[in-house]
């Protein structure tokens, strides 16, 4: 493989929604750094079977509600 191309493979550090935090590997950021997820596996009702509530972060779904409220399909 040719040097100098390939983006810094290293360890971040993952906060899932319920508080959680664990370890991979990744391109993203740099090492060290913490990604926190608004929607992961242990929340988002596609994989729970609709059993989860996904959360308010921000008011993006109160917002999204009230931009559509009117609305009749």
């Amino acid at each position: 493989m040719r040097q100098g191309i390939h983006p810094d493979y290293h360890v971040i550090n993952v906060k899932m929604t319920d508080g959680s935090v664990y370890q991979v590997r990744s391109t993203w950021g740099k090492e060290g750094d913490q990604m926190a997820l608004d929607i992961d596996p242990l929340a988002h009702p596609a994989w729970t079977g609709g059993n989860a509530k996904l959360m308010d972060t921000g008011g993006r779904v109160t917002k999204f509600k009230n931009k559509y409220a009117g609305l009749t399909l």
